[in-house]
């Protein structure tokens, strides 16, 4: 599996190029992530962007790369509707009215995206930080695209916001931290490739920690 990150400031959100095709979340900075991306590809080469969560630091990018691109949009069912949502995509915290995103595809726990080369990911719905959070699994790489349910160094996502739930998101955590993963490719901050299960293991303890 080929991954390229992109991240446009050091608070922003984590983009990851998959595969050539694939996009996994957005940024707020709109204009610097298009011409890292296409520094990278033609962006008409993204044919499908994945969502991890509801959230406008993920989302916000979603209307101008579909209308150079022509790509469809994923995320889970439960966080389908929130997107549009100036409270529970919490952009009112960035002073922004929330995009209009219509997704054309809603994911279930379960379901599984074609992502060619014979590798699959897989959505583990990881509620807690939003209803419909989700990370992503692709069993032959052992990666795991984890939103803002777990980041490097045991750190994990926040369950203040509408749709957050501290009990769910320790569950949550516990589901992921079952998966053999040798990389962690998080929502925010550094990727790891190093005893990634370490991390995702401290996140679960410091989850269960604030109960």
């Amino acid at each position: 599996m080929e991954v390229t990150k992109f991240t446009t400031s050091q608070y922003n959100a984590n983009s990851y190029l998959v595969n050539g095709k694939i996009l996994i979340d957005t940024s707020i900075d709109t204009e610097r992530l298009i011409k890292l991306i296409e520094e990278k590809i033609p962006i008409e080469q993204i044919e499908l962007i994945i969502l991890t969560h509801c959230h406008y630091d993920h989302t916000a990018s979603v209307p101008e790369i579909v209308k150079k691109s022509g790509a469809k949009v994923g995320i889970h069912k439960l966080d389908g509707d929130c997107v549009m949502d100036t409270e529970k995509s919490v952009s009112y915290l960035f002073g922004k009215e929330a995009p209009e995103i219509v997704a054309n595809e809603l994911y279930e726990d379960g379901d599984t995206i074609d992502i060619g080369s014979g590798e699959k990911l897989k959505i583990i719905h990881t509620p807690g930080h939003t209803r419909g959070g989700i990370c992503l699994y692709e069993r032959n790489s052992k990666s795991l695209f984890s939103g803002d349910t777990v980041f490097s160094s045991g750190g994990f996502g926040r369950t203040d916001f509408e749709g957050g739930s501290r009990e769910k998101i320790t569950e949550s955590i516990g589901k992921i931290a079952e998966l053999d993963v040798e990389t962690l490719y998080p929502g925010h901050g550094p990727v790891t490739s190093e005893n990634a299960n370490h991390h995702i293991q401290l996140s679960h303890r410091a989850s269960r920690s604030m109960w």
